[in-house]
């Protein structure tokens, strides 16, 4: 730990009250310095599990032949972009290559901004897309507003702006915060450029959001003569049982921007978007990234893809996720601090409160089970609006007998926190 800050600078994050070290990973397995297996119930980066054979193979195959820039002409990454496309919406026929989420989210704000000529981005008060110095400007907290970056509070039916409201009302109010932001904009002479937002709102921390809220605000955005950007980093390859959770949430972007599954590792992300927008956005600025649209990454990218179709991984994700969530639903049922079992597939959410009926969060108690579970060998954390959403998240390749691990050690920390109460 002190190397670690010595070398690298003090306050660079660690999970954890006794931080992990890890040296290896199988599957949906680490193990640390000593051995020890931990169940990793938290990284999507390895969608297709921890060196995956197949894409390791695939790999080192690559890097043994060629890895070079994209300055020169190479099928490979031509191959993996008509294989990708076609699993997006029709529209989405083209594609710019990054090396993160945060560079990706970059080329879509500007990739929006070019075509449109506007320069107002919509964004949650909640939101992170990313650490980019532009990307960073959207990371909201209490809802600041500026000339360019508009936030509005995220739509949920847990702790709504309103309560005692139907559904349907509910919808209504949170896109009436929406055109209030946009009415905002044009009051301050400020062209609508689009909106980018998570389509699960999985930094928010994965609410339920009211019913038709996405394809109607879509709607607005486009009719204000702004783009819909999608952000799915963290909901896409199948992580919802979707391919992408614009389809889990019935509408289609302009932009859909993706990272970390790619390359389940290699640093690989990117942004698929019409060939019009996609064709005015490099005309404007040339767009190059010394290590983005490699061969390498083609390689990555293309051997992820086989695993998720060839395991049959997306019906994976719905038939374990589905167990996953019913178990811990039943357990809510003997849990006062277990205020709300969300999500779909394996992405889960359990907002963790002090008791069912204030809805108070409970940030440190969730912290408490996340360094309970690590001890139990574990690892989960905690994230959300509030830091209080203990997230569930792990490799797309886990298990039903891996769940049961994992709900056991859950089980057994929820009494135990209870106890120490």
């Amino acid at each position: 730990m002190d190397r670690r800050e010595q070398l690298l600078g003090h306050n660079m994050p660690l999970f954890y009250r006794n931080p992990v070290q890890i040296v290896r990973g199988e599957g949906v397995w680490l193990y640390d310095e000593k051995g020890n297996a931990l169940l990793d119930m938290y990284n999507n980066v390895p969608c297709a599990g921890h060196c995956h054979p197949h894409v390791v193979k695939a790999i080192q195959k690559q890097v043994a032949i060629l890895n070079v820039h994209s300055r020169y002409l190479h099928e490979g990454i031509l191959n993996y972009t008509d294989r990708l496309t076609a699993l997006h919406a029709e529209g989405l026929s083209s594609a710019v290559f990054t090396c993160s989420g945060s560079e990706a989210n970059e080329v879509a704000l500007n990739m929006a901004r070019i075509a449109t000529e506007g320069r107002g981005i919509i964004c949650t008060d909640a939101a992170y897309h990313g650490n980019t110095a532009e990307v960073a400007r959207l990371t909201r907290r209490g809802g600041e507003q500026s000339r360019e970056i508009r936030s509005i509070p995220f739509p949920q039916c847990y702790r709504p702006i309103k309560d005692n409201l139907t559904p349907s009302a509910l919808t209504d109010l949170y896109l009436a915060e929406l055109e209030s932001a946009i009415e905002a904009f044009t009051k301050d002479g400020t062209a609508l450029a689009g909106m980018l937002l998570c389509p699960i709102l999985a930094n928010e921390g994965l609410p339920n959001i009211p019913p038709g809220f996405m394809p109607r605000a879509a709607k607005l955005i486009r009719e204000a003569g702004g783009l819909v950007i999608a952000d799915e980093v963290q909901s896409g390859f199948c992580r919802t049982g979707c391919w992408w959770g614009y389809e889990l949430m019935d509408f289609e972007p302009d932009i859909a921007v993706m990272g970390k599954p790619m390359g389940n590792g290699i640093p690989f992300a990117g942004v698929v978007a019409g060939t019009e927008l996609v064709n005015i956005f490099r005309d404007s600025t040339k767009y190059f990234n010394t290590f983005a649209s490699s061969p390498l990454q083609a390689a990555a990218g293309m051997a992820v893809l086989d695993v998720i179709e060839s395991e049959n991984i997306r019906q994976n994700v719905i038939d374990v996720g589905k167990y996953l969530a019913n178990e811990l639903s039943q357990l809510q049922e003997s849990c006062p601090f277990l205020g709300e079992v969300r999500g779909r597939g394996l992405f889960i959410g359990l907002e963790w409160v002090r008791d069912r009926s204030s809805r108070t969060a409970d940030p440190e108690g969730a912290y408490e089970i996340v360094n309970c579970m690590r001890n139990k060998g574990i690892l989960i954390s905690n994230a959300g609006a509030l830091r209080n959403i203990i997230k569930i998240r792990p490799p797309l390749v886990l298990q039903k007998e891996d769940a049961d691990l994992f709900l056991t050690a859950f089980e057994e920390s929820m009494r135990e926190f209870d106890g120490a109460i």
